[in-house]
């Protein structure tokens, strides 16, 4: 496989974590919402394929409304096309493991690139972080049929690693936020899996396909210097740093969002294709600074909630989808999940002024827990005279019955009318 030089890292300084914690309101009761419909459940089992629902994006059709379309990972189940009424139209399948000991390909998050030049043509594209192999994978969105197909460069480079042992390591590309320039040139910045790492990729057309090159990195923060003086990291699993998995970047600004799961809300900005000026806290999760170790009889983090020294935020660890909801050039919402507590927090687009709260609940159908991945359009669309908020529920309810009588791991996608983001509380 054809091999790119990475750029060194940027270092991010610490005294980032000093920013002031957000208090929370007097009345901080989420509002409720509910979705209108959902997705076909996926399990992950083997019956069901290994597909688990993770991260959707939305495909406005340019001259048909109703033709539109969201796409979404399923991890080891690909990636899955639904219609606006939650109707699967596609399956596409990862791509397979290069050699017999190689990790097969696993869809992690997906976004959206419009108007690419491809074969002399402007393409719309579906980008994906394939954690499985450690690459980029791109599928042209076909208006006519509404299909999608694979457009991707036989010899994409590895995003992170240096050769495939390391890519079985699975510290790989994971999350994903593509942005197109002024110039019309197309970006993804890509998270890596199980580190505090983020790159910033151009995508490049390659005799009628797509493949990238490297342009920058940063690295977030793994320890921090609390108010008090005192230091502080968050727990993870042992060898592993606080990944970053939701981003977002602001088409309008070139404000870019990562979410650091375990730490909080970072915004920094792309420039000609790099990260321009040190990374600022928007906001921190409720855990920052409070004591964790690793169990390794629990094989999991335990926090010892009576030593919170108070410097956290308001999101519940941890954080993860992110999405922006526009409503002008630089008005509208950015939208964070706060898995912990199975809501979302808004934000001013402009001054990330927080706005609220809201909870996807249960109405016509179940509501969202443990969302890891969200999408939103403000575009009228049938249906959704409000526009579109597809979000990831991942614990289904009802719960499936396997053959061993436990129940089988269900996800699927909810589809809400956005409507209630341009209303007042």
């Amino acid at each position: 496989m054809r091999r790119t030089a990475i750029p060194a890292l940027a270092v991010v300084p610490l005294l980032l974590a000093a920013a002031p914690a957000v208090a929370a309101p007097a009345d901080d009761a989420p509002r409720p919402v509910r979705a209108v419909t959902e997705t076909a459940s996926l399990f992950d089992d083997d019956a069901g394929g290994d597909a688990d629902a993770d991260d959707p994006a939305i495909w406005v059709h340019p001259s048909d409304p109703a033709g539109s379309l969201v796409v979404a990972t399923a991890k080891n189940g690909g990636l899955r096309v639904y219609d606006l009424r939650a109707r699967e139209r596609q399956a596409i399948a990862t791509a397979p493991a290069p050699g017999p000991d190689d990790e097969p390909g696993r869809f992690n998050n997906v976004d959206l690139v419009a108007g690419f030049r491809l074969a002399g043509r402007a393409a719309d594209l579906a980008v994906v972080t394939d954690r499985g192999r450690d690459q980029l994978r791109f599928y042209r969105i076909d208006p006519g049929t509404r299909l999608l197909t694979d457009v991707t460069a036989p010899d994409v480079p590895f995003a992170f690693s240096r050769d495939q042992a390391e890519v079985n390591a699975q510290r790989t590309a994971y999350g994903l936020g593509t942005f197109v320039d002024a110039d019309g040139a197309a970006y993804a910045v890509v998270s890596r899996r199980s580190t505090p790492e983020v790159g910033v990729f151009r995508l490049v057309e390659r005799a009628g396909r797509v493949s990238y090159r490297p342009m920058d990195r940063l690295v977030l923060p793994s320890t921090f210097t609390l108010p008090d003086g005192t230091g502080w990291s968050p727990c993870t699993d042992p060898g592993d740093g606080p990944q970053v998995e939701g981003t977002v970047v602001d088409p309008g600004t070139g404000v870019v969002y990562l979410a650091q799961e375990k730490v909080g809300l970072w915004r920094t900005r792309l420039a000609g294709g790099r990260f321009a000026g040190a990374p600022r806290s928007v906001e921190r999760v409720r855990e920052y600074g409070v004591p964790a170790a690793f169990d390794a009889e629990k094989d999991d983090c335990v926090t010892d909630d009576s030593a919170d020294p108070g410097f956290g935020g308001r999101i519940a660890q941890d954080v993860e989808g992110l999405t922006i909801h526009r409503t002008g050039r630089f008005t509208g919402t950015l939208i964070v999940s706060s898995q912990g507590d199975d809501t979302f927090y808004t934000f001013d687009r402009r001054t990330n002024r927080p706005t609220g709260r809201f909870a996807v609940v249960d109405g016509r159908v179940d509501g969202a827990q443990e969302c890891d991945g969200a999408a939103v359009t403000a575009t009228p669309l049938p249906g959704f005279p409000g526009g579109l908020l597809v979000v990831h529920d991942g614990r289904n309810t009802p719960e499936t019955p396997g053959g061993d009588g436990e129940a089988r791991p269900d996800t699927d996608f909810k589809f809400v009318d956005a409507g209630f983001l341009r209303a007042p509380r």
